[in-house]
């Protein structure tokens, strides 16, 4: 079977020069697939009767750092920084193989070399995944219909799904992680078997159905992939908290229960390009309702008194065994600790404000505000930017933004007091307002050359003429400031 693909020159180096030298040479897995569904490829995999002493005799820079067989070929004409080509800087080329038992369910107890290609697409998981392709003949070799599952959208395993969850139980997530981001479905058989085979998740290092987990919350379809989980019993042995909002009612302002309420908030994360610590503080801003849910005959409603705190504690919990990064596991817990806040915007004040951005600090503040809108979302409210909404990011902006101040001057009154001779008094006040004044108008002239010669100037003046230039630099100082807020407002349209 023949098909025309148009390979970047990068690859086909790499795949000639295997041929040129006496070996079979096909592009296998995941970038055989993206081209066949018309999508560039993010990584390029080659297989060959190569063995890897051949692989790395052949290309100037290699690396092989691994039990598996597989050689990274370096394509030293692409730099770090090209992004449009980075995918090609490093090509993996892994020699065709065999695998025996996995009796840990992770890893084959021994890889043998194989010099047949149909040996190395058989070990492989899903049909779709298992397609070679000739660069030089332009040739398919589809043992397992994988061609035909692609154009059905369908997640289907290499021969019996059994055989294949069995050799690695990571592959029941991989199955829902690939209809997340393909939006494919499972195939009955292979979803049959995801079900059969969850459980051995817990043989699955934590770090491994974390890279799963990530996939699955930055791919297209995150919301799905979660339902997914849930429903074919793989959530639980990930993250088992999320699955107490299920049928877990909420107040008046909630229109679904707990559960919904935060796929919904992941969702909205993902349709506005949010990173993915704004996407697992969506998800889990609300994980400890469950836990702090009590009925309120007084409110004749249902109170989550303290969820945020609480949440914030078990997020950690649930990052910190998913062997998350430090830095990660500290960004989330600290929005899901701090979602809560402000309610009445006639109430705020900047110093509120200030006691948040110190709260969660100035670079995550903005994220803070992310995961609010987040929330508000799966409350099932209006997608357009709420009045309140605005109001907080014009106060954040107001409390973050330099303040107009004296202090922003290259000398301070114990320097004035200094090289005046002077004790301390109103005339430092009035000195170091008329000089910012001066300031405000020539920015220039702030060096501490200047302003030490401007203040020996100044003090010769008489009191009254000191006190009105003082008092000139304070009402410019205020102007200033009122004209900054002012644009603040103005710019995200509040009063």
């Amino acid at each position: 079977m023949s098909r025309h693909f148009t390979i970047p020159s990068e690859i086909s180096h790499v795949t000639g020069t295997l041929e040129r030298a006496g070996f079979e040479a096909y592009l296998v897995g995941g970038c055989v697939r993206d081209l066949y569904r018309g999508v560039a490829p993010k990584d390029w995999d080659i297989t060959t009767n190569a063995t890897p002493d051949e692989i790395i005799a052949l290309f100037p820079k290699t690396f092989y750092e691994n039990e598996y067989g597989t050689v990274g070929v370096v394509n030293e004409d692409i730099t770090e920084d090209d992004t449009n080509r980075g995918s090609m800087r490093v090509v993996e080329v892994t020699p065709y193989r065999k695998e025996t038992t996995y009796t840990n369910f992770r890893h084959p107890d021994e890889v043998i070399f194989s010099g047949k290609l149909e040996d190395d697409l058989l070990r492989r998981d899903f049909t779709m995944n298992a397609i070679g392709y000739s660069v030089s003949k332009k040739e398919i070799i589809d043992p397992y219909d994988g061609e035909r599952d692609i154009e059905r959208h369908l997640i289907k395993t290499v021969g019996k799904p059994s055989d294949r969850f069995h050799e690695d139980a990571l592959r029941v997530m991989r199955a829902v992680r690939f209809g997340a981001e393909l939006g494919f479905a499972i195939e009955m058989e292979t979803m049959s078997a995801v079900v059969e085979f969850a459980h051995r998740l817990d043989h699955i290092a934590a770090e491994r159905i974390r890279d799963e987990f990530e996939k699955i919350i930055m791919s297209d379809r995150p919301m799905e992939g979660i339902i997914l989980l849930h429903r074919t019993g793989v959530l639980k042995y990930i993250i088992p908290e999320l699955e107490a909002g299920l049928g877990c009612e909420q107040n008046g302002d909630h229109i679904y229960e707990v559960w919904e309420h935060n796929l919904r908030a992941l969702e909205h994360a993902k349709e506005r390009g949010w990173p993915l610590h704004v996407r697992v503080a969506a998800l889990l801003h609300d994980v400890a309702k469950p836990h702090t849910r009590k009925w309120s005959d007084e409110k004749k409603d249902w109170t989550f008194y303290g969820h945020d705190v609480v949440g914030g504690r078990m997020a950690k919990k649930i990052l910190e065994r998913l062997r998350f990064p430090k830095k990660f596991v500290e960004d989330v817990t600290l929005l899901v600790r701090y979602h809560l806040f402000f309610s009445d915007i006639e109430k705020i004040t900047l110093s509120a404000v200030r006691r948040i951005v110190a709260n969660v600090g100035p670079e995550r503040v903005w994220d803070l505000m992310d995961v609010r809108a987040c929330d508000r979302i799966g409350m099932g409210r209006p997608k357009e930017t709420p009045y309140r909404l605005r109001k907080y990011h014009s106060m954040i902006e107001e409390a973050m933004r330099a303040p107009v101040s004296v202090g922003m001057l290259k000398i301070d009154g114990a320097k004035i007091m200094k090289i005046l001779d002077i004790k301390p008094g109103r005339e430092i006040g009035w000195i170091l307002h008329a000089l910012f004044n001066e300031v405000l108008d020539i920015p220039e002239r702030n060096t501490s050359e200047y302003l030490e010669g401007r203040a020996k100037d100044l003090i010769k003046l008489d009191s009254k003429e000191l006190e009105k230039l003082g008092e000139a630099g304070k009402e410019k100082k205020e102007e200033k400031e009122e004209a900054e807020v002012g644009e603040i407002r103005k710019r995200y349209g509040v009063k």
